[in-house]
């Protein structure tokens, strides 16, 4: 039996333990008697902050954000894709990425601040709504910090790859959502039986409708979804999901380097975007 003044609730899972344990034996948290964690997290962990509606926040502000700073500009077509679109000029102010903006103005935070702005209102409806759909579900499988590794550094990923490849103009979301679908394609190979290979069919299905559109509608960066899939995978199988290992302090210290990233360039975005077009 655990004594009373020798226990403490666990940061991650929340179940009590001893102080003096090297690892939760109920999540895997390394050291969670440490004096070094990272705080920040705990209200995550125990439900009271939902992380994708702050995500889909931040992705609907910054849409008009980048309306407003040019409204004369806006697109108002009668094509559906392209309707309510901001300009390209308040698209690279606030962040947009691609070689123009790296290889001519060297902005390489663009690779983080891109994956937050959309091109149109049918662009961040669909973005939004499959991370709606997608990230409770890698949310609950991988947990707060392995979630936001995987959605923040699939972007990043997906973006340089199609740097890489030459694309010189390019944002949206669609990369980091890639990067789940490739996270819960890892989760259903590697899980196995009946759920795990529905869960992987599933994702199968959702890569090769990516596919199909991408090739079948013009201006789609196909490049950001291939490395986004890609490094979804990747960084899956390197940090692995609730079931075979729980979260730890280096998943906790990725994430908050990806937060404080995140923070970071979306705040000079805003900052620089403001004293360009109004200074």
């Amino acid at each position: 039996m655990i004594k009373a003044k020798n226990s403490m609730l666990c940061p991650n899972c929340r179940r009590l333990i001893s102080k003096d344990e090297n690892l939760c034996p109920y999540c895997g948290l390394s050291n969670p008697g440490s004096r070094l964690k990272f705080d920040i997290f705990n209200p995550f962990s125990r439900g009271s902050v939902d992380i994708i509606k702050i995500i889909i926040y931040i992705n609907i502000g910054f849409y008009i954000i980048s309306i407003f700073l040019n409204p004369y500009s806006l697109g108002l077509s009668a094509n559906p894709l392209t309707f309510l679109s901001p300009s390209d000029r308040s698209l690279f102010l606030l962040g947009a990425t691609g070689t123009v903006p790296i290889a001519g103005f060297g902005r390489w935070w663009t690779l983080v601040s891109a994956s937050f702005l959309h091109g149109g209102i049918l662009h961040i409806f669909f973005n939004m709504a499959a991370l709606g759909q997608l990230g409770p579900f890698v949310l609950h499988e991988f947990g707060f910090s392995r979630f936001v590794v995987i959605y923040i550094l699939t972007g990043v990923a997906g973006f340089f790859l199609s740097y890489l490849a030459g694309i010189p103009f390019t944002i949206g979301a669609s990369a980091s959502i890639c990067g789940l679908i490739g996270a819960i394609l890892h989760y259903g190979k590697s899980r196995g039986g009946f759920y795990g290979e529905a869960i992987y069919r599933q994702a199968t299905g959702w890569i090769i409708g990516i596919v199909i559109f991408g090739l079948l509608v013009p201006g789609i960066n196909n490049w950001a979804h291939g490395g986004g899939v890609i490094s979804g995978i990747l960084l899956a199988f390197l940090m692995g999901y609730q079931e075979k290992k729980g979260e730890t302090s280096l998943h906790r210290a990725l994430a908050a380097g990806c937060i404080l990233l995140t923070i970071a360039s979306s705040l000079w975005a805003v900052l620089q975007a403001m004293y360009h077009q109004y200074m």
